[in-house]
């Protein structure tokens, strides 16, 4: 069934359709009161205001504090500057340029040809997705993470490597997830770039050492290690292969690391086929997919790593697999097995979202499906045709950026499909008052162990008051 044809009715259709939405993230799913948000806010002022210590201070109320590496929260000291809704206020700001960075980069250079409408439908689909609304609502800062990431993604896939590896280092000093990426330019071979993504990493942690020491001490000896402090690993919202073992009742670190490294094993194989084939975007995002699979824990909200699988997916020419799989990711289904996720049923429905992870790092296309290499070769087929009937006398041969030939690499035909580049043209429709449990649903908060003053050892001191 085709939209409205004319701009007047397409125009209405957005009004209707943004309303909708707005009604919708207002009242259905569970707003997280910018807790995240409330985290570092309250981290920062602490550390900055009062003499405290960064991992130390807790939100009034809970046991949640602090999990980030120490030059996180150097990152986050202009919130020291603003008051609590200015900082809200600058969190919504910020998500929102990271995200049209994001958007910008996986549509590829003709993201012009897609007007306002399709762009307005998108961003209507957007809005319904689970991990991305709870990151707004959160206050959390993977987009961000995300979005400079994609930036070295967009250096290396139009030739300008000699910029590229300084996004992925801030982003893995921030946060250590992020530094997967650097494992994928050295299976790339892109040296030169995975140096530069360590030097800032090594420079960003070293800076964060000499802003404060005993806490760099303490959370690279202590904190780190200890994955209590972040929450529960059999809780529902930790979508990661840990979290699976964890349900199952198996959180025991032999098997679990037996499962990582097959899962980095099929990683590294996968990356390996995009990079030949040129393909950058399915590269980065079969590594963010993998990223969320050997993390110890993946909240629902981390899975915004997915969103550049999408993008791979429609452009591949698949928009019923990528439309079915967004719409499950909107849909809050993990949530039902919030109580109890025995038997089958449970083992199945409590890890969808990991499941459809799986799927994506086994199955996401690498620019070589063939499809792809029949569009290739028709449209060098018909470019052929033409210069033979309008041509000189010395016919030139079809341009290698077209094509792939018989014995060379697929990277030129990527480059003709766009290989930083999809099309949003189409869109599938999609599918919760205030929570003090971070990564909670619907339902009363369970108790979570996490940081506390008694794990702190010789680094703890009292709270100064905030």
């Amino acid at each position: 069934m085709r939209g409205p044809r004319t701009t007047r009715g397409r125009l209405a259709l957005v009004l209707v359709l943004g309303a909708a939405v707005t009604v919708f993230t207002a009242t259905v799913p569970l707003l997280r009161d910018f807790f995240d948000l409330r985290v570092y806010y309250g981290t920062v002022h602490t550390w900055a205001h009062h003499g405290g210590r960064i991992y130390d201070y807790q939100v009034p109320g809970t046991t949640y504090g602090f999990t980030y590496p120490p030059f996180a929260a150097v990152a986050m000291l202009p919130l020291a500057l603003l008051d609590r809704d200015s900082a809200i206020v600058a969190s919504l700001l910020v998500n929102l340029a990271a995200l049209a960075v994001i958007l910008r980069i996986l549509a590829g250079p003709d993201w012009r040809r897609h007007g306002w409408y399709r762009w307005s439908l998108c961003l209507c689909l957007l809005a319904l997705f689970e991990p991305l609304r709870d990151t707004f609502s959160f206050g959390q800062v993977n987009l961000v993470l995300l979005a400079l990431v994609l930036g070295d993604c967009l250096l290396l896939a139009t030739g300008r490597e000699r910029w590229a590896g300084a996004g992925i280092g801030l982003a893995a000093a921030v946060k250590l997830t992020p530094a997967l990426f650097i494992g994928l330019l050295l299976l790339a071979g892109r040296r030169r770039a995975a140096g530069a993504a360590t030097a800032v990493a090594l420079a960003a942690t070293a800076l964060a050492a000499w802003a404060d020491p005993r806490a760099s001490r303490y959370y690279w000896t202590e904190a780190l290690w200890d994955t209590s402090r972040v929450g529960r690993l059999d809780y529902v919202s930790n979508q990661s292969l840990q979290g699976v073992l964890a349900r199952l009742g198996e959180p025991g670190r032999p098997l679990w690391a037996t499962a990582v490294l097959l899962t980095l094993c099929v990683w590294a194989w996968r990356t390996r086929q995009a990079v030949r084939a040129g393909d950058w975007t399915a590269a980065f995002a079969l590594t963010g997919a993998a990223a969320c699979l050997v993390s110890p824990i993946t909240w629902v909200h981390h899975l915004v790593w997915l969103l550049p699988s999408f993008a791979v997916l429609l452009r591949a020419g698949h928009p019923r697999i990528a439309g079915a799989l967004y719409a499950v990711l909107c849909t809050s289904v993990v949530w039902l097995w919030f109580d109890d996720a025995s038997g089958i049923g449970g083992f199945l429905g409590s890890n969808t979202y990991t499941w459809i992870t799986l799927g994506l790092l086994l199955g996401l296309p690498t620019c070589q499906s063939r499809g792809v290499r029949l569009l290739l070769a028709r449209t060098a087929a018909t470019a052929t045709a033409r210069s033979a009937t309008t041509a000189a006398p010395a016919t030139r041969p079809a341009s290698p950026a077209t094509t792939a030939g018989p014995g060379q690499p697929e990277s030129a035909a990527c480059d003709a499909a766009g290989a930083t580049g999809l099309a949003f043209d189409t869109g599938r429709e999609v599918t919760r008052s205030p929570s003090s449990e971070p990564t909670g649903s619907t339902r009363p908060a369970a108790a979570k162990p996490q940081s506390s003053s008694s794990r702190a050892s010789w680094y703890t001191a009292s709270p100064p008051p905030s």
